[in-house]
């Protein structure tokens, strides 16, 4: 503590400092991580923390934990793996859309019953995106949801969240007896059903329609016309369109067989495929670059050349009004001989392409799609008059890789719930794991961390150690001691519940665990109560955070991905605090008797 802080006054600026940073959190005139940042700063200005502090934050496993688990999830997206559990639950959601999201948040739950809920997060906010796309909702209208029935159940085994450990560490330090896997899972059961009664019946007309969010930028691909081609002695002759996995995917559609001059439309659903064919196809920018690089055995794409050693790069280029290809086809254009590019595919907005691409006269707004040099590229756009929009960042999935992507994720899980080793030791292995093997490379493994959020997340920690080494959160605490000491034994587990929930909204739920358990268990004996179920309301108020997007880290994590606002938060999360709060109290008081017998 710096000498113009006396000690007296450090208590109310920590106060006055994370009142401060609520109230901007509120206006949200600024970014959250910016906020949160400034916030740090000034509390290391003010002397509320040290360099101590800081490195403790800086040095807490959780940011690297969570970052680590952003690559790990990365493996999953580029290999495909999600793409494939998107299709499944997408559909579900197609034909059923409420039996298929409702199987979707009663599976998150239930995931984060038996695992860190952190990844498990991690891995569900891109499922949650394809979901979306698929009913045709914002991304908004399920993100929250999401990380609320996350949150509860994590709190219905002992490992589904650090704080349920967190907590029982601290019992048994007390001299209490340690909590078994299963022993608050009636609790949480509880919790969990009213919360989801209240998220269907109630949140859902409270949450926001924000549009697309931050995830949701770019998640969207085109839909691509495209040419391939069927050479002699491919595996795929004789065999039906619906044979071929690389033709049934999601957001692909066979358009039309070209045989010689003849197209085959009428017949595809019949139809056995000849050499030479030509499949015309719609699909996305994944699969057209997975065809370029040869993934799909016996199809290639028509006028390319497979095994090229000469350098290219996907580079989407705009047809304009002045453009000299305008009128003209593909064809005609002869672009492979006079620049040594490939057109690969055409993207038309407004109305579906029919036929062949190279045989289409180009129109204003088209966007091609072509494969070659750098230079030629160059030469191509001066030449015809194109607008080149830059290198396309579609990469094709690693489909071999499914096995080992979902192999670490799942090891990496059940090693930390069953205690084989920290969640951050296995999850850095996981990470070389999958970057050996080309899961993901390098560039994708930076790229897939957001760094906001870490931002965000360290300074919240430094906040929350300024909040607790000044003395703030103790003097909240003793300013209520009184009143818990005069209550009986349904209101004051009532009020050590409110209290826990309270100050979770504001500062790291382990912190608010590790001053709250051992005070909750004093005043129980106090009382001449059970200490045991006043810990299991400090386990479970420690979790409950709906209310504000920094109480609880799922909640932070979704916040920019849904494009939310804090008031979303306050609108949605404070009643749920209340009806998961009384069910949770209630469910506390029947399963233990808060007196102890005789």
């Amino acid at each position: 503590m710096t000498p113009w802080i006396p000690d007296a006054v450090a208590p109310f600026a920590a106060i006055a400092l994370m009142a401060g940073v609520f109230g901007f959190f509120l206006l949200e005139r600024f970014p959250a991580e910016l906020i949160a940042f400034c916030g740090a700063a000034l509390a290391l200005a003010l002397g509320l923390v040290g360099a101590k502090d800081v490195g403790a934050a800086l040095s807490n496993s959780a940011p690297a934990t969570i970052a680590a688990m952003f690559i790990l999830s990365a493996a999953l997206v580029r290999s495909g793996a999600l793409e494939t559990a998107v299709a499944g639950l997408g559909r579900l959601v197609e034909a059923r859309p409420m039996t298929g999201l409702v199987a979707f948040f009663l599976s998150a739950a239930a995931a984060s019953a038996l695992m860190n809920n952190t990844p498990v997060m991690i891995v569900l906010i891109p499922v949650a995106m394809g979901l979306a796309r698929q009913a045709s909702i914002s991304s908004s209208k399920l993100l929250m949801p999401l990380s609320f029935m996350v949150i509860l159940g994590g709190t219905c085994t002992m490992i589904g969240t650090s704080t349920n450990l967190l907590v029982d560490g601290m019992v048994r330090d007390l001299g209490m007896p340690p909590f078994h896997l299963f022993e608050i899972t009636p609790v949480g059961l509880v919790a969990a059903l009213a919360g989801g009664a209240y998220l269907a019946l109630v949140g859902q007309r409270l949450l926001p329609d924000r549009g697309p969010g931050v995830a949701d930028v770019g998640s969207s691909s085109r839909s691509w016309t495209t040419e391939l081609f069927l050479p002699e002695g491919s595996p795929l002759v004789g065999k039906a369109l619906t044979e071929i996995e690389a033709l049934e995917r999601k957001g692909t559609r066979v358009i039309d067989v070209l045989r010689g001059d003849q197209s085959m439309r009428r017949e595809l659903q019949g139809l056995r495929l000849e050499p030479g064919d030509r499949i015309v196809l719609r699909t996305r920018d994944t699969e057209i670059a997975g065809l370029r690089e040869g993934n799909e055995k016996g199809l290639t794409l028509t006028g390319t050349e497979p095994g090229r050693s000469i350098r290219t790069e996907l580079t989407e280029v705009l047809v304009t009004s002045r453009s000299r290809a305008l009128g003209r086809t593909l064809r005609a254009l002869t672009l492979r001989r006079r620049f040594g590019v490939y057109p690969l595919a055409l993207h038309r907005s407004g109305h579906q392409v029919a036929g062949s691409p190279d045989d289409l006269p180009l129109e204003v707004g088209d966007v091609l799609m072509v494969d070659g040099p750098a230079d030629g590229i160059a030469r191509l756009s001066e030449a015809l008059g194109l607008v080149s929009l830059g290198r396309t960042d579609a990469r094709a999935y690693r489909r071999n890789k499914v096995p080992i992507a979902i192999g670490v994720l799942a090891g990496v899980v059940l090693l930390a719930a069953f205690g084989v080793a920290q969640i951050l030791v296995l999850a850095l292995i996981g990470v070389a794991v999958v970057l050996v093997t080309g899961c993901v490379d390098m560039d994708e493994a930076l790229a897939s961390i957001d760094g906001r959020l870490l931002l965000l997340i360290v300074s919240m920690l430094i906040l929350g150690s300024a909040f607790q080494s000044s003395g703030a959160m103790q003097m909240v605490v003793d300013a209520l001691e009184p009143v818990l000491d005069r209550s009986g034994p349904l209101v004051a587990l009532i009020l050590v519940y409110a209290l826990t929930s309270f100050l979770t909204e504001l500062v790291t739920n382990n912190a608010v665990a590790v001053l709250l358990t051992p005070l909750a268990a004093g005043i129980a004996s106090q009382l001449g109560l059970d200490p045991r179920p006043f810990a299991v309301a400090v386990m479970f108020g420690a979790s409950a955070s709906f209310a504000t997007p920094i109480g609880y880290q799922t909640n932070t994590m979704v916040y920019n991905a849904g494009g939310y606002r804090f008031r979303d938060f306050l609108r949605v999360g404070l009643p749920m605090n209340f009806v998961v709060g009384a069910a949770t109290v209630a469910a506390i008081a029947w399963m233990w008797p808060l007196r102890l017998p005789g």
